[in-house]
């Protein structure tokens, strides 16, 4: 899986932005829409962001209903990730 260390990131933003972003791919999304807003992402890459913040993994210690993803600038409701997963699915249903 790339997660956006295309050329493309590489020629516009640096090599240290793009392995910065394959490192933490999270890194520059504020809330789980701004993913979905990627353009360098494909549906693929934007779904694992997505599981990678909706996992237990990232959720906040004793507040079972935000997580908080490593490279993200504060916490967000599950029910978020969540929304954007299913507007992903529909967008995929679309597609298909």
């Amino acid at each position: 899986m790339r997660l956006a260390t295309s050329e493309q990131l590489i020629q516009t933003q640096g090599l240290g932005a793009a392995l910065e972003r394959w490192l933490r791919p999270a890194v520059g999304f504020a809330h789980p829409r701004d993913v979905l807003k990627d353009p360098l992402l494909d549906a693929q890459e934007k779904r694992a962001v997505l599981a990678s913040w909706a996992s237990d993994a990232s959720a906040v210690q004793d507040q079972p209903t935000l997580r908080w993803l490593l490279g993200t600038a504060e916490p967000v409701p599950l029910a978020d990730i969540r929304e954007a997963l299913e507007r992903l699915d529909r967008r995929e249903g679309l597609d298909a």
